[in-house]
């Protein structure tokens, strides 16, 4: 236990010190905000660039809140999880590169602590960023428009976490199986896209899958998930999480003698 309180504050002080904790929240407010905002001055933003006839009107009408969410969500999906993955890739792959494992294998140590702690701070920025930038959405999606009930927003943004948390865990897992940062974060990209097809083309032959995180999440703000295809899907995603991590322990096991002097 003090073995991983030590890594983990390493780990606290590598994203202080390198601004991690700072700049990818603020990239996902950015986020948060772009939808509700662009969507509010959409009218303004085509008068200013023009191209329209003298006393032309632009009504546009409002967009629904829970389409607003949605959308971040979506900005989430795409520059979000790429923040992640290039935030993250070399985690443990840049490490034994740059020598600092080295430093870390030549002394007693738990792989389980070494790779905890890792997962554990990246996860907690991930969090954080992730609940930031969708709280900053609610936000001006209220004020701009109208608000989603606050209870069906929790249970949406909980159940995109648990998502987010296991895209952080593929990175972390691509990191010690791969010798460099450039070859994690491609393995992790590819993962993404290939699975993320996979489901998207076949999907619908199947409920139970991590790939529809977001989507159950999404349906929070509608109908709701089917209570049965959620409990499976979370069961399924955690155990696929639990697996991913058990494997990057042992990758950066194995890999130890790479980083040998």
């Amino acid at each position: 236990m003090k073995q991983f309180s030590t890594l983990l504050l390493k780990e606290w002080r590598e994203n202080l010190r390198n601004y991690k904790i700072f700049w990818i929240p603020v990239v996902f407010i950015l986020l948060g905000v772009t939808e509700p905002l662009s969507n509010y001055y959409l009218p303004q933003i085509l008068d200013a660039t023009g191209g329209l006839p003298d006393g032309a009107v632009i009504e546009l009408p409002d967009p629904e809140p829970e389409q607003l969410l949605v959308a971040v969500m979506g900005q989430f999906q795409l520059i979000g999880m790429l923040v992640l993955v290039l935030a993250y890739m070399g985690s443990i792959a840049g490490e034994r590169r740059n020598g600092t494992a080295t430093l870390l294998y030549v002394r007693p140590l738990s792989y389980v602590s070494y790779f905890l702690s890792k997962w554990l701070m990246a996860s907690i920025v991930a969090l954080i960023s992730v609940w930031a930038g969708f709280l900053a959405g609610y936000y001006y999606t209220a004020v701009l428009f109208s608000a989603v009930p606050f209870g069906e927003f929790v249970a949406f943004a909980a159940t995109y976490s648990l998502w987010m948390v296991l895209v952080v865990t593929l990175v972390l897992f691509a990191s010690a199986a791969m010798p460099n940062a450039g070859l994690a974060a491609g393995l992790t990209l590819a993962a993404l896209l290939i699975l993320q097809l996979v489901d998207s083309l076949f999907g619908s032959r199947w409920e139970w899958s991590p790939f529809k995180l977001p989507n159950y999440a999404a349906s929070f703000l509608d109908i709701g998930p089917d209570a049965t295809a959620l409990t499976w899907t979370l069961a399924i995603s955690l155990v696929c999480l639990i697996g991913l991590a058990a494997l990057g322990i042992w990758f950066s096991k194995r890999n130890r003698a790479k980083t040998k002097v």
